[in-house]
């Protein structure tokens, strides 16, 4: 990944801390897209005093379409091509909350927020050789059985792991018609099941059980770190140059 540029989003914490630390070992050039500063601050420390090279912080609240497409106009302003771009973030709510644009925040920002953001950098991975876009989704698509499109805000009923495994299941279905629209340039468009991993996600919700929740649970998941090693692998390894639209798991499609 020697100078190589790698675009992430989300990577202050769990997954997708672990996969920028690890790239930026392996050589890669990061523009980090984050929401919160400090933590962004700390990352770039810690991957300068591991031997990485300094990276571009973009501030991005993906929750705001409009701040998704300042941020997407900021990394196209480098003037560098994208070698690799790692959709990461994601969010998920235990009730339903709507962004500033009245979406249901959760569907919004794991997949109107990705879709947008992708779009809008292409003409920057069109100009890498063998450009890789890398999507987080999860095996929580099989919480749902469709997309859902009579009540896609979910107004009419809320329930947290459907709405997340709908977003997920976007992410499926967005990769793998974006990797058959993309394929006469080159790019390739892969998405990976982390695992069920002890990260952050979550902890945004208040009250006891957002607090307690990631407690009880974190016995049976994955460290971050492993959680990261599928994701890694599809931005790094010469193993799968060229292939595209396939869904992974322990690195393998």
């Amino acid at each position: 990944m020697q100078g190589k540029h790698v675009v992430i989003t989300g990577p202050t914490a769990g997954i997708g801390r672990a996969c920028a630390m690890s790239l930026a070992a392996l050589g890669a050039e990061l523009t980090l897209l984050c929401r919160n500063p400090d933590k962004a601050r700390d990352l770039c420390q810690d991957i300068v005093a591991a031997g990485g090279s300094q990276p571009t912080v973009i501030l991005m609240d993906m929750a705001i379409l409009s701040d998704v497409r300042r941020a997407a106009k900021d990394v196209l302003a480098l003037g560098r091509p994208i070698d690799v771009l790692h959709n990461n973030a994601g969010v998920v709510n235990l009730k339903r909350e709507e962004t500033i644009d009245g979406f249901e925040e959760t569907l919004a920002v794991n997949h109107y927020a990705v879709f947008l953001l992708t779009g809008l950098l292409l003409p920057a991975l069109r100009q890498a050789t063998d450009a890789r876009i890398v999507n987080v989704a999860s095996h929580a698509h099989t919480f749902v059985r469709d997309m859902g499109f009579n009540d896609m805000q979910a107004r009419e009923k809320y329930r947290t792991f459907h709405e997340y495994g709908r977003s997920k299941l976007a992410n499926i279905l967005f990769t793998r018609e974006l990797a058959r629209r993309l394929e006469p340039d080159r790019i390739t468009v892969n998405s990976l099941h982390p695992g069920a991993v002890s990260t952050s996600l979550g902890q945004q919700n208040g009250g006891l059980l957002g607090k307690l929740l990631p407690l009880v649970l974190k016995p049976f998941f994955r460290s971050p770190e492993k959680g990261a090693e599928t994701s890694i692998y599809l931005c790094s390894s010469p193993d799968i140059a060229g292939v595209t639209g396939e869904y992974f798991y322990n690195c393998k499609p």
